[in-house]
């Protein structure tokens, strides 16, 4: 309703409204999102209530907030309000794939997951610089990033790791690189993923960052890697399938797994496209209480068509495995922020903080879902962007 609307409709309440000390057009909250059902894990909230912006922070979340208050008002009903949804792997290196494009998708956050290395990083500066939404970098420990020239980061030697040229980069633009990638695979690192791990220590530590690797399929066994890491660091792929993984022979946890989860080593889902994860490795660990601490998308271009999509559609796999749904929204909300230092004031709706939500529909009704393998699993639950507000600002 604008407001020539609002005052034909009103114009009756008008000396009421003069007489209680109101003014008509004073207006408390730039944007009101109406009637959702919000979750925000972080303050333990599901409830179905009105979120109230102003100034770019939430200023409120309360039920019936009168229309008179707001400029802008968004029907939420039927809907989910969550914090804007925080993606910390993907790989937004390529103007196909644009982080305007990914905050339609739901993502208000996200971090780039080693596509550039300290050799080739300014082009990848410069997009999350421009930016609409909030991204930043996991720089990779090899110095020309992912695949360079069509080959993976070590097979043709550890030189590519080079401590020097990854600190100097970290360190010039501490403010966007937040991390560092290591890629331990044989098929990126061949029997090297111990040193490759070893220099991205010796970079991490004095700039005082974590360490994100790769697993699966790597020439050492997950427990000898996972000493290595240090609270704080990032496993991601955790459900791997190849050998090395998070199971034993017999399909249960690694003790060394459970071990490294209860010291602070974090265990992120990366769904990615391939042989990243299957659903028999997955639902066993669920089984086994072994959720992943985040859930995040491994996005590329080609993933926007194939297995991934976006962040709400990986989020739903988890549903179809009986995942509740608080648990799955905090892994891409309080959970994530936890993930990453610079994104600790985000992934929540408490009042004052940054105004990110993320709009979504639970969709009900048969979808079919893929993992790795091409194995195919039908659901009834979907989750859809709605909107997003970026900021304060309604972006769809």
């Amino acid at each position: 309703m604008d407001r020539r609307q609002f005052l034909r409709t009103t114009a009756a309440g008008v000396p009421a409204l003069l007489a209680s000390g109101g003014s008509l057009f004073a207006q408390e909250f730039d944007l009101v999102i109406r009637g959702g059902r919000v979750i925000d894990p972080d303050q333990g909230i599901d409830r179905v209530a009105d979120v109230a912006i102003s100034g770019g922070q939430i200023a409120a979340i309360r039920p019936n907030i009168p229309m008179i208050q707001a400029a802008q008002s968004l029907d939420a009903a039927g809907k989910l309000v969550v914090p804007g949804l925080i993606d910390v792997h993907l790989h937004a290196r390529d103007a196909e794939l644009p982080p305007a494009a990914i905050l339609k998708l739901g993502v208000t956050s996200m971090i780039d997951g080693g596509s550039r290395g300290a050799d080739n990083v300014a082009q990848l500066l410069q997009v999350a610089q421009s930016a609409p939404n909030r991204m930043r970098i996991l720089l990779n420990i090899g110095r020309l990033g992912n695949n360079p020239n069509g080959r993976a980061e070590f097979l043709d030697g550890i030189d590519q790791a080079d401590v020097a040229k990854a600190r100097a980069a970290v360190e010039a633009n501490r403010a966007w690189i937040v991390g560092l990638k290591a890629r331990l695979s044989r098929g990126i690192a061949a029997d090297r993923d111990q040193e490759v791990l070893r220099r991205a220590l010796q970079v991490a530590e004095p700039t005082n960052i974590p360490i994100m690797i790769h697993m699966g399929d790597t020439a050492s066994p997950l427990p000898q890697i996972l000493a290595m890491l240090r609270p704080g660091d990032i496993v991601s792929h955790l459900y791997a399938p190849t050998p090395h993984g998070i199971l034993d022979e017999r399909g249960k946890i690694l003790p060394e797994v459970r071990a490294a989860r209860l010291r602070g080593v974090l265990f992120d889902f990366g769904n990615g496209l391939n042989e990243h994860w299957n659903w028999e490795v997955a639902q066993k660990a669920l089984k086994q209480d072994f959720p992943p601490d985040t859930i995040s998308t491994d996005l590329t271009i080609a993933g926007r068509t194939e297995q991934v999509i976006d962040l709400p559609n990986v989020m739903s796999k988890f549903l179809l495995m009986g995942m509740k749904l608080n648990d799955v929204i905090a892994c891409v909300t309080s959970n994530a922020s936890r993930a990453i230092r610079e994104f600790h004031p985000y992934g929540t709706l408490r009042a004052g903080s940054v105004a990110d939500v993320t709009v979504l529909e639970l969709q009900q009704g048969s979808v079919e879902f893929v993992d790795n393998y091409k194995g195919k699993r039908t659901g009834m639950q979907r989750l859809v962007t709605r909107a997003v507000v970026n900021g304060g600002r309604l972006v769809v």
